[in-house]
């Protein structure tokens, strides 16, 4: 299995690609910090990788998109599964004042996955074959006032995977939207911890599995399913005024 793994320095990422390298696939990680992107490379050959290749790139920058959906092929061969992790979860005190800050953190989590999604598909559904792998969150089913930017992000690239998995169903090629919910990682290390927590490793056991039953939408742990249920059945009279 040939697997490209976008935002591969996260933690689910690496956890998913530790996964895969057991499994003997061929990976190319891409991210924005190479000496952590290599020391990660060298972790998987030693979990059984059948080849590791790196790339340092910063993925918010658009214009490299599509050259790098066609370096992955040139690299590894047809790519079966790409996992696109890219995201981060922005300041909310920043954004909440400053348009700029906004803007940056629907860039990062919206506008540059979309634009990745899209540079893959393209060629996976021309093959009739692949997966597509999108990291979302439990964030994006309902705005809240404590990371609006965020989750309107999540829940907008929720919806683009949504349209991309209806135009190319009929070709083969599988999305997977993955919503998370806490998840114990250095992106969340500033927040109090509580059961709801779930380790990246547990997370990534479950969008493999995902992935290859061909779920079309996974809620990890299982249990946010029911949760954000509830949530989004709150009247927004009542909701906008919870302290969350």
């Amino acid at each position: 299995m040939n697997v490209v793994v976008l935002g591969a320095t996260s933690a689910i990422a690496e956890q998913v690609a530790r996964l895969h390298a057991a499994r003997g696939a061929a990976l190319l990680l891409v991210g924005r910090k190479p000496g952590r992107l290599a020391a990660v490379a060298a972790d998987l050959r030693l979990r059984g990788a059948a080849r590791v290749e790196v790339r340092a790139l910063e993925l918010d920058e658009l214009a490299a998109h599509a050259a790098l959906a066609a370096e992955a092929e040139a690299l590894l061969g047809p790519v079966d599964l790409v996992v696109v992790a890219q995201g981060a979860l922005g300041d909310p005190a920043a954004y909440a004042a400053d348009p700029a800050a906004a803007a940056a953190v629907l860039h990062t989590n919206l506008v540059a996955p979309a634009s990745l999604l899209t540079a893959f598909a393209a060629r996976l559904a021309r093959r009739g074959a692949g997966s597509l792998v999108v990291l979302g969150s439990v964030a994006g089913d309902r705005g809240r006032g404590s990371n609006f930017a965020y989750g309107a992000a999540k829940g907008g690239l929720a919806l683009f995977a949504q349209g991309l998995r209806n135009r190319w169903h009929r070709t083969g090629l599988h999305v997977l939207t993955v919503k998370p919910g806490f998840v114990d990682t250095p992106m969340t290390a500033h927040v109090p911890k509580n059961p709801l927590f779930a380790s990246p490793e547990r997370v990534a056991a479950a969008i493999v599995r995902a992935a290859d039953a061909r779920r079309d939408v996974l809620y990890v742990p299982w249990f946010w399913r029911f949760i954000l249920l509830a949530v989004r059945a709150i009247p927004e009279r009542v909701f906008k005024k919870l302290d969350l």
